[in-house]
């Protein structure tokens, strides 16, 4: 048991663990501390000081930084003494006497925290605003978003997400003093480097200095026009997070309200992307076989996450041959639509758009993939990312919460539980799995034996055994590039022998991915956003009857009437990719 420490808290006694930092002290005596640069366990450095508290400890009180600084027996705190306002105010003009402030207009107004913080404080223009400036071009390279350093406030958040959380590092700060910036190495665009476009850099920016591109007028605009059949699908973790936009609690399921949504916005026809997960597990459960059985390679790993596949093709290309052929649910749903449907409706695959509503902002780099235009023109057209779906919904008037609960269209909009766990970190596993084990050894499962908890929840990497037919299947999950990394390099020394792994580019898998609903600091660092999403998701899995792909009665007719057997020509002519081995550039 971990040895206790009394202090107090603005007059209040607390009790907590020797070594607790003032920052968590605080919320214990129900005191939230003001933060900018801080995350817990990956950016505890101090920077923003905004964080400043009196504290005596026995030799009177003076200024520390509460994030960092530990709590020790005796000790006395004060949050908000005039001193502790005074260096709060002052620092906070400092950071926007540099600061472009274009509230108005900026893609993070009303949850930025710094405006919250500004605001607490009563932050007013004065003499600090009328001196020298720092400019910067804005950096659009990147498919998937955009850097705008003149709303930086150097917190460095992002560059702990990219090289902790991801293992990357491909930005960091650049230059010294007045100058010091954030960027790539040699200053090369974002676009330049072995970036994989993961997001996790915009989800912890406590500003609008990152964001995703916004392509919400490219769909408005396509919905205007008469001579184009919009075609919208919604990726699994979309319905657990979109509700947070419209101040709902974070992991409610908002599914009946986002189709109805939908539909007010105009969208032709409304399907669900779990159709196309149902559809991958499939291809990737037969692939998964056929390589078991014909001694293919091996461990094959998942693609569903474009994120890891980028990944993958920077830092491990000799492992490409590993990676499942298929391609991910969102592009296979594309491929659907501008095959199979738009044969059914008599529509030419030209004059469709499809469009996706993604937790991802690595779909955004996917879209414009080589080998991803099943009927000659891309799969899917534009995607969009949760956040950017919540402005189409504000900018359309519409009162989400006092819509009526409606379903999908028929029968892209058809899934089973199996497709609805793909959002959370090891769904997919546990999702063929449930495929796997019936086809192997030729018995049904029942509802009851369809948890395979061992693959589910939050923790970096997860590893399982099971036996099936005589034959015994190891399997791993990741999620995080760090932890895949991790994971690979053990592979790779042969540390490790897997039959089948899953990688997923964000911790905790999409319901945690870079298109999400922002959350600020003071909830991210306490709240797990991971598991309390992925709970909506396992919850409505276990109230479902249909509960695996292989019983999707539309699925099943897609390949009696179109696609033959799974794994067969035409399957593998639509739904199947390849990939290509990229240079590392930092």
């Amino acid at each position: 048991m971990s040895e206790m420490v009394n202090v107090k808290i603005n007059g209040q006694a607390v009790a907590v663990p020797k070594g607790t930092s003032i920052l968590e002290a605080a919320r214990e005596a129900s005191v939230t501390i003001p933060t900018l640069c801080y995350l817990k366990d990956i950016n505890e450095i101090g920077a923003c000081r905004m964080c400043m508290v009196e504290a005596n400890e026995g030799r009177g009180f003076r200024l520390v930084a509460a994030c960092v600084y530990p709590v020790s027996e005796g000790m006395e705190v004060l949050t908000n003494s005039p001193k502790v306002l005074d260096a709060r105010r002052k620092n906070m003009q400092l950071i926007l006497s540099n600061h472009d402030k274009k509230c108005l207009s900026c893609v993070r107004s009303k949850n930025c925290e710094l405006q919250k913080l500004a605001n607490e404080l009563g932050i007013e223009d004065d003499d600090f605003y009328a001196g020298e400036k720092t400019v910067y071009p804005i950096d659009d390279s990147a498919a998937h978003m955009y850097r705008d350093n003149n709303k930086c406030i150097l917190c460095r958040r992002c560059v702990a997400a990219c090289a902790v959380t991801q293992g990357i590092g491909v930005i960091g700060a650049n230059e010294r003093g007045f100058i010091t910036n954030i960027g790539s190495q040699f200053n090369k665009p974002l676009g330049e480097t072995a970036c994989v476009s993961c997001g996790q850099c915009i989800t912890v920016c406590p500003t609008g200095a990152l964001s995703e591109k916004d392509y919400t007028d490219k769909v408005f605009a396509a919905i205007a026009d008469p001579s184009k059949h919009v075609v919208v699908q919604t990726a699994p973790s979309v319905r657990a997070g979109l509700g947070e936009l419209f101040d709902y609690p974070i992991g409610t399921n908002v599914e009946g309200k986002m189709v109805a949504a939908l539909r007010r916005l105009g969208f032709d026809v409304v399907t669900d992307t779990n159709y196309g997960a149902d559809l991958t597990i499939m291809e990737e459960g037969t692939e998964l076989i056929e390589r078991v059985t014909n001694g293919g390679v091996l461990p094959m790993i998942t693609s569903c996450s474009p994120g890891w596949v980028k990944f993958c093709e920077h830092y491990f290309p000799d492992m490409i041959p590993n990676l499942s052929t298929c391609k991910s649910p969102q592009q296979m749903q594309g491929a659907i639509i501008k095959t199979y449907y738009a044969e059914k409706m008599g529509w030419d695959p030209k004059d469709i758009v499809s469009v996706s509503i993604m937790p991802c902002t690595a779909k955004k780099f996917e879209c414009g993939r080589d080998d991803q235009s099943a009927a000659g023109v891309p799969d899917v057209d534009i995607a969009l990312t949760t956040r950017e779906l919540g402005r189409m919904i504000d900018r359309a008037g519409i009162d989400f919460r006092s819509l009526p609960d409606e379903k999908f269209d028929d029968p892209l909009g058809i899934y089973s539980g199996a497709g609805l766990i793909f959002g959370a970190t090891g769904g997919v596993m546990e999702a063929a799995l449930r495929f796997a084990v019936e086809k192997i050894s030729g018995e049904k499962l029942g509802n009851d034996k369809l948890d395979f908890t061992d693959v589910r929840g939050i923790e970096g990497v997860k590893e399982a055994a099971y036996t099936v037919g005589g034959l015994t299947v190891k399997v791993a999950v990741a999620s995080g590039l760090a932890n895949a990394r991790r994971l690979l390099e053990k592979v790779q020394a042969g540390e490790a022998d897997y039959t089948f792994i899953e990688i997923m580019a964000c911790p905790g898998g999409c319901v945690n991915g870079g298109g999400q609903p922002i959350q600020p600091a003071s909830v991210r660092n306490f709240v797990d956003l991971r598991a309390e999403r992925a709970k909506a998701l396992y919850s409505v899995d276990a109230a479902m009857d249909l509960r695996k792909s292989q019983d999707n009665p539309a699925i099943q007719t897609l390949y009696k009437e179109y696609l033959g057997e799974p794994g067969g020509h035409k399957a593998h002519e639509l739904l199947h990719t390849s990939y290509v081995a990229r240079k590392v550039n930092f």
